[in-house]
């Protein structure tokens, strides 16, 4: 685990490029202000805060009583470090998953809990991305707008999809990939698709006992309530730091603004979407009625963008990166070892 710690420095890297290139100096990022920066920081901490919540509710709601709460509040977070480190925000549900398995969960019912988490938060997410979108085009920013749509309407559409679609529909490995791989390596592949295609009945046929039932209904109401509350949160960050530095801006403006940058900082090309996240906040902000995304008078300034993308990026690396030590990887390390 120690190298995604390089994710860290490599993040930084977009700021002092926007730093040379629009001459940001130290002073200016410092003239945000501690209160301010803090204050979003505050905020970022709920959004963990309520990931981790929801995810201690669907595990007791569905697997029952496997460990304390606020260890497996703590367990989400950490694996927050991870997601937070990969392209397009994947991986913190392998850790979650191998954490549930090593609790005596099967993997399937494991992946299916994790499964319900992510498609509740992605399709907030993508409704929330969705609405900032519509709301570009009715200003002019047809450019952002269509990338917005064209990056969260397929992620959406894709993480629903399979999830309701498992209800019905049993899913398996293609058989021509199956008759390729076996090809290539008989027997290890043979051993890989029979776990892989046995992996996926299981989800598929907790999808069938849960899904037609009142609990699971309730459950992903819940659920979904929680992951609008975590991108409420996501919204507030922005808020409180562009307020607090003299930037005005009302709560429904922030969060759309916060999910459009959400939604562009999900295009596999950067760790944890540095430099895209950045570029969609500001883009969005300042340049709602241009095509050309130069600033105009009443832009959102660098400076604030890059103290936000800290208050809520690296201080939530921090916090995630020491739970995931603390909690996940020690238990991980007595496993191995014994």
């Amino acid at each position: 685990m120690n190298w995604k710690l390089l994710a860290i420095p490599v993040s930084i890297v977009p700021f002092i490029l926007i730093a040379f290139t629009f001459n940001i100096k130290l002073e200016e990022l410092f003239a945000v202000g501690l209160i301010p920066f803090m204050s979003a920081a505050l905020a970022i901490v709920g959004k963990l805060l309520m990931q981790g919540l929801k995810f201690n509710y669907l595990v007791n709601k569905f697997l029952g009583h496997i460990e304390v709460p606020w260890k497996t509040v703590s367990v989400r977070i950490g694996s927050e470090f991870v997601t937070s480190t990969t392209p397009s925000f994947v991986g913190g549900e392998l850790v979650r998953i191998i954490w549930l398995k090593k609790k005596g969960i099967p993997t399937g019912k494991a992946t299916w809990v994790t499964i319900i988490e992510i498609v509740t938060e992605v399709l907030a997410a993508g409704v929330f991305a969705l609405a900032s979108a519509f709301f570009a085009f009715f200003n002019g920013a047809y450019v952002i707008g269509i990338a917005i749509i064209a990056i969260s309407l397929p992620v959406t559409a894709i993480w629903s999809g399979l999830f309701f679609l498992s209800y019905r529909k049993t899913f398996q490995i293609p058989s021509w990939i199956e008759k390729t791989a076996i090809k290539a390596s008989k027997e290890r592949a043979s051993i890989y698709i029979d776990k892989t295609n046995q992996w996926m009945r299981e989800v598929c046929e907790m999808s069938r006992q849960s899904l037609h039932n009142k609990k699971a209904k309730e459950a992903f109401v819940v659920s979904m309530i929680f992951s609008i509350f975590t991108w409420v949160f996501y919204g507030i960050s922005f808020m409180v730091i562009a307020n607090g530095a003299g930037y005005f801006i009302g709560f429904f403006d922030s969060l759309l603004a916060a999910m459009a940058s959400n939604a562009l900082g999900n295009i596999p090309v950067t760790i944890g979407g540095s430099g895209l996240t950045e570029f969609g906040i500001w883009a969005y902000l300042g340049n709602l009625n241009s095509l050309t995304f130069e600033p105009t008078k009443d832009s959102i300034q660098w400076n604030i963008v890059i103290a936000w993308r800290i208050a809520t990026y690296h201080v939530s690396l921090v916090i995630s990166w020491i739970l995931l030590m603390k909690i996940v990887y020690p238990r991980s390390k007595k496993a191995e070892i014994s």
